[in-house]
């Protein structure tokens, strides 16, 4: 028996064909490597997760990109809350339109260390309303991490909308090595019990948790200097303890809060020595430290 022809000569038995991936994995495969050279040069990469609406997460989230900017850093912002993106708004970009470029989709540019991208930037009416299903915001959510051309960051600041459904899902996976979570929540026990959620869902899909930010936490007379406990104080801090996470700090309620938004100017570049802004300069500190690691 010749070794061409005998078994142990057999070129199928001693190599066994192997399985070639399937078209669709060749894709996916494609995708993410689109997608981590998309974002060689992004530093950190911070998600801003609440556990229900109403919070004040998207203000949180533009005034802690804002702060981070004020210090020096490159900052990216992604409105991925597609059904109400309200990130234009706070902003003050509602006219705005991404353009493109050869490098993909250029962000809209705040100021020279802050760029922005929404889904609001791409309606061609501000109050046409978006109805879709999964598929389709992981794809525009992928789309907004692949295709819009970041360049260098510092930060990117990612919002997105209430509780633990598919579009922060899909920021999670799409975001690997994501630095963390920054939780919101107000002091009232129905977001408290809410918030408990989220942690829990950052820790079911392996992303650290940053910290909580108490969101309306008391109010300040602007007469008197007395404060009052509209809707509590300090629930969040005790949450956060109860839960093994940091607490990052509270924020008090300020018309002037409600005032930057409406008029599209974040809170932190407008009243600068006010003790909301001093609450998230503290609330930045944590995310600053980060760069000190490198």
């Amino acid at each position: 028996m010749s070794k061409e022809n005998g078994p142990m000569g057999s070129s199928s038995a001693c190599c066994p064909s192997k399985k070639l991936p399937s078209r669709d994995e060749v894709e996916e495969i494609k995708e993410s490597l689109a997608l981590q050279n998309n974002l060689r040069e992004v530093k950190h990469k911070i998600i801003v997760l609440s556990g229900k609406g109403g919070v004040g997460k998207s203000t949180v989230a533009a005034n802690i990109a804002a702060a981070l900017s004020l210090k020096g850093k490159k900052v990216g912002l992604v409105d991925v809350d597609i059904h109400g993106p309200s990130i234009p708004k706070i902003m003050g970009l509602e006219s705005s339109r991404p353009a493109t470029s050869l490098d993909g989709l250029e962000p809209v540019q705040y100021s020279p260390n802050l760029a922005v991208m929404s889904v609001g930037f791409l309606l061609r009416e501000r109050d046409d309303a978006i109805i879709w299903r999964a598929p389709l915001k992981h794809g525009l959510i992928k789309q907004f991490l692949a295709e819009v051309n970041w360049g260098k960051l510092d930060y990117l600041v990612v919002d997105c909308p209430p509780g633990t459904g598919d579009e922060p899902l899909s920021v999670i996976q799409l975001l690997e090595g994501a630095e963390g979570a920054v939780v919101v929540t107000t002091p009232q026990d129905v977001s408290l019990a809410d918030v408990r959620k989220s942690i829990n869902f950052c820790r079911a899909t392996n992303l650290p948790v940053l910290g909580v930010v108490e969101n309306m936490s008391g109010f300040v007379c602007p007469h008197c200097a007395n404060t009052v406990d509209i809707f509590k104080s300090g629930g969040g801090e005790k949450m956060a303890s109860e839960m093994g996470v940091p607490f990052l700090g509270r924020i008090p309620i300020d018309p002037k809060m409600v005032e930057s938004g409406d008029s599209g100017k974040p809170f932190v570049e407008t009243f600068t020595e006010s003790e909301t802004s001093k609450a998230f300069s503290l609330i930045i500190e944590p995310l600053l430290a980060l760069s000190c690691k490198e």
